[in-house]
């Protein structure tokens, strides 16, 4: 697999860097800046970007943009965005526009190496990820509205892995459990929240975010 990175600090990148090339991935280039970013990503045409959210000039959304511009040129490649904090907004909207080969974590996240490159390789394939600490503050904010409050504490595990982009195999994994029991976890969830689960991650993962937004 092969990665570019940009983020404007030295010492964050070349940590980044050590933890892929550890784990067996190529990191073909290293940006500073959305401009260097965009202009690497149309060279090497990578596997996936790790892009930090904020970068110069401004120190803003320029990594969201940049983001949004990757995939407008090379739908392809998977994306994963890096913040220092929880960003509800940010996370939520690039998410929901279109999840798909796309991920949104905090950088503390990347001291977790075997989540880490297994969330990367992840969204590379065609997958999603939102950080477990969005989808905990979600989940919190509409804990007492709605159908939530019907949910079992299974259902509720269930459903925080599943927004944040896992499989029922990863859930099941995760939670010590079968497929098939997940899938009627899901099932369940999905049927108290009047949404329907579908076979596709994406499509999930999307139902989740529009549920807890509205």
């Amino acid at each position: 697999m092969r990665v570019v990175i940009a983020d404007d600090s030295v010492l964050v990148r070349a940590g980044i860097v050590s933890i892929l090339r550890g784990a067996g991935i190529d990191v073909v280039a290293e940006a500073e800046n959305a401009e260097d970013l965009l202009r690497e990503v149309d060279r090497h045409r990578p596997d996936a970007a790790i892009v930090d959210i904020r970068m110069p000039p401004d120190y803003g959304d320029e990594g969201v943009r940049a983001a949004q511009e990757i995939r407008a040129r090379h739908p392809g490649i998977g994306i994963v965005i890096l913040s220092q904090h929880v960003d509800l907004g940010t996370a939520t909207r690039v998410l929901a526009e279109s999840p798909e080969r796309l991920g949104y974590l905090l950088k503390d996240r990347v001291g977790d190496v075997d989540e880490f490159v297994a969330t990367l390789r992840r969204v590379a394939g065609g997958g999603s990820a939102l950080d477990p600490e969005v989808v905990s503050r979600l989940l919190a904010s509409h804990r007492e509205e709605g159908p939530l409050r019907a949910l079992s504490p299974r259902e509720r595990e269930v459903l925080q892995l599943v927004a944040e982009g896992r499989s029922n195999k990863g859930i099941g994994d995760r939670l010590a459990v079968s497929e098939r029991a997940v899938q009627k976890h899901v099932t369940a969830i999905f049927a108290k929240f009047g949404l329907a689960a579908g076979e596709d991650d994406n499509r999930r993962i999307l139902a989740v975010l529009a549920y807890v937004n509205r």
